[in-house]
């Protein structure tokens, strides 16, 4: 990273080559004071609390950055989080559900971002593309996803996505 003072770094999850969540934890922990702006394609739901989690101090989709980003960047630059009454909400059925199982928390960041790919009706091929990894790597990816989530096809991984509110 570049020795220079940054006083926000606005991250979007989309990156080719490896996840913003990932970029997001290399950032955290090489300079746990600077503040990230996760800002996204997707909806709050998909995505906002794993990037809470990960050390975002607030996230925003791109569909509001328009009325949003100034004051997120504000509230931010002030020292607060930028959480939105949706984010709130997520972050309060969190809490109340800590002690339900959720097979979706056993799949790594990447494996997520791959099943929200899957379940948008992308193919292996397409997201290897997306992603700049080879077919066989992404190919892995959908693998390990099927066995942790006890899946056997594209349709059932679908309506497991469908049932789960994850696309």
């Amino acid at each position: 990273m570049h020795n220079s003072p940054w006083d926000l770094v606005i991250l979007d999850i989309n990156l080719p080559g490896r996840s913003g969540l990932d970029f997001l934890k290399d950032v955290h922990s090489y300079k746990p004071e600077l503040p990230v702006l996760v800002l996204s394609m997707y909806e709050e739901d998909q995505m906002a609390l794993r990037a809470i989690k990960a050390g975002a101090m607030g996230y925003i989709t791109k569909a509001k950055a328009a009325e949003n980003l100034i004051g997120a960047i504000e509230r931010i630059l002030d020292g607060n989080k930028y959480i939105t009454e949706t984010v709130a909400e997520l972050l309060v059925g969190e809490y109340k559900k800590e002690k339900t199982i959720n097979v979706v928390k056993d799949l790594s960041d990447r494996e997520y971002f791959i099943l929200l790919r899957l379940a948008a009706g992308e193919s292996v091929t397409e997201i290897s593309r997306t992603l700049a990894l080879s077919v066989k790597t992404i190919s892995t990816y959908r693998s390990r996803i099927f066995k942790k989530l006890g899946l056997k096809s594209n349709i059932q991984l679908m309506q497991f996505a469908k049932d789960n509110n994850l696309g």
